[in-house]
């Protein structure tokens, strides 16, 4: 999808036509803008200029962000694919959805309480903490972010020292189906791997380690060629590290994979392609300048983001034909 074509093609692939953006920095029909069109989760917006469009990234922390939005293609041979973690590698987003349903149910102090479909887009593919400030806000809101993270990460813990011992839930961290004989064809081809995802190091780290272990892979580690996570969370008595306001839908987890993880330059970033499941990953992955590769089975068509990928496919195996 080129930068010209945002505001064109919102009839069939999600988007949302504005008047305005949201912060009312811009006007259709004013300052040179032509069109505003927003992903149906109006998580991002997009302005378009007559030869350029940016990005407004709205933050439910108050940090909001304005980015240039890149004309992308593939240039081959293809040096590196980035990957998403959750959905994309490893099926375990209904996992992480009942730990932020436990979460809340917490808050609520109703044991019996559940999440409803509704609430899916907002609570997969954003920061932790973006997560929790949407079910503080629809369900709580009598309730503090700083509170709600206390519950989570007690859960968290809990729920992932019971699965390292072997007493946890079985079903937790899945290898995507193809996910083994896709990454072992691109170390054939010498392609550079970088896997990327918003969450937190001590609940990501596990779920990729679990994979590689069910799989007999070894250690993930020593197998990527990039790993990038949100980092480690901030508690009281502990330093955290950035990544609570920065993550998808952001560029800069995947811009740090390829430029600083994999070495790879700005300019060459046309032989870069990303995989995710999300339409946060899929914003990500546009912002910071990479063709992005839309897998089904996550909430790419529900949160109005389809428009936005190179290709939108159902399996890795598809994905793979691309690429070589």
């Amino acid at each position: 999808m080129s930068v010209s074509d945002f505001g064109t093609r919102s009839s069939d692939n999600g988007f949302i036509s504005l008047r305005q953006c949201s912060d009312g920095q811009f006007v259709v029909g004013r300052q040179g803008v032509e069109s505003i069109i927003a992903t149906g989760d109006q998580k991002v917006e997009f302005i378009t200029f007559s030869d350029h469009t940016i990005a407004y990234v709205k933050s439910s922390l108050g940090y909001p962000a304005y980015y240039p939005v890149w004309p992308v293609r593939i240039d081959k041979p293809v040096q590196a694919v980035l990957m998403d973690l959750d959905g994309t590698s490893v099926r375990s987003e209904d996992f992480w959805i009942w730990i932020i349903q436990q979460t809340t149910a917490s808050l609520l102090d109703n044991p019996t309480f559940e999440l409803s479909d509704t609430d899916l887009p907002f609570i997969s593919g954003h920061s932790v903490s973006e997560h929790l400030q949407y079910c503080i806000e629809t369900y709580c809101p009598d309730q503090s972010l700083e509170q709600a993270r206390t519950y989570y990460f007690e859960h968290t813990h809990r729920e992932m020292q019971a699965i390292v011992v072997g007493k946890g839930r079985t079903d937790a961290f899945v290898p995507t189906p193809g996910l083994k004989d896709f990454l072992l064809e691109l170390k054939g081809l010498d392609i550079k791997i970088g896997l990327v995802t918003s969450g937190l190091y001590e609940k990501a780290y596990p779920e990729i380690l679990s994979a590689f272990r069910s799989l007999g892979m070894g250690d993930p580690a020593e197998f990527y060629d990039s790993i990038i996570t949100a980092g480690f969370p901030l508690r009281r008595g502990s330093a955290g590290t950035l990544g609570e306001l920065s993550p998808k839908p952001h560029p800069w987890l995947y811009a740090e994979s390829s430029r600083v993880g994999l070495g790879i330059p700005f300019e060459q970033r046309h032989t870069v392609i990303g995989i995710e499941d999300s339409g946060a990953g899929i914003c990500s992955l546009r912002l910071a300048g990479f063709a992005a590769f839309g897998l089904h089975g996550g909430n790419i068509v529900e949160s109005g983001t389809q428009g936005l990928c190179y290709k939108y496919l159902l399996s890795l195996e598809e994905v793979l034909r691309h690429i070589i």
